[in-house]
């Protein structure tokens, strides 16, 4: 069982990217289950959301304490939450951000985890530029999927088809998004480097 662990803020899509995952999942004929966890149901408040994959009927129902992957959405949140409770070192960490773990202050990231599992990725700018919002969710699903190999682009693609299916230009708008943070982080990673800049227009 694969298990991910969501940072974000309300109105980020941690939830709906938990969600997005799990459809991806069963695209894929596997299990998943996906749930959030609320502080506060404000917008802005702290949201922590949770993916499980398995290629077996998933049983437990509880909250993921020991994650194999950390996607971060909001980068404020990054000394004010321990983003890294319970992930070990062979997980993985994707942080939403143009900045570098160094530049976030997490230059000791590096001791906990290999250094080609930590990740920076630009999602928000991303979004901008796809949807004219700063909804990082889908497309930080594409790096997720390039960095993990957990689910593959083309289940993340269908699994936003399937979501957004009503608005057929949002859906390719998110799913745009998503494939173009997949290949940025393939070439990054193939480069060796563990942040990825903002991407020209």
């Amino acid at each position: 069982m694969f298990e991910v662990r969501f940072h974000g803020r309300g109105g980020q899509g941690a939830v709906t990217a938990a969600d997005l995952l799990a459809l991806a999942a069963f695209e894929e004929g596997r299990f998943a289950q996906s749930f959030p966890s609320f502080g506060s149901e404000r917008t802005g408040a702290p949201v922590v959301s949770f993916c499980r994959l398995a290629d077996r009927e998933i049983r437990t129902r509880e909250p993921v304490v020991t994650p194999d992957c950390v996607i971060v959405l909001d980068p404020t949140l990054v000394h004010q939450v321990d983003l890294l409770a319970g992930l070990g070192p062979d997980g993985y960490l994707v942080i939403n951000t143009s900045r570098t773990l160094e530049q976030l202050g997490l230059a000791s990231v590096g001791a906990v985890l290999r250094p080609e599992r930590a990740l920076t990725v630009p999602a928000t700018d991303v979004a901008l530029r796809h949807l004219g919002r700063a909804l990082p969710n889908a497309a930080i699903l594409g790096a997720f999927a390039a960095l993990t190999a957990q689910v593959s682009l083309d289940a993340v693609r269908q699994a936003v088809r399937e979501r957004f299916g009503r608005n057929a230009e949002l859906a390719q708008r998110n799913s745009a998004a998503a494939a173009e943070l997949f290949d940025t982080t393939v070439r990054a990673l193939s480069g060796g480097r563990a942040m990825l800049g903002a991407p020209t227009a």
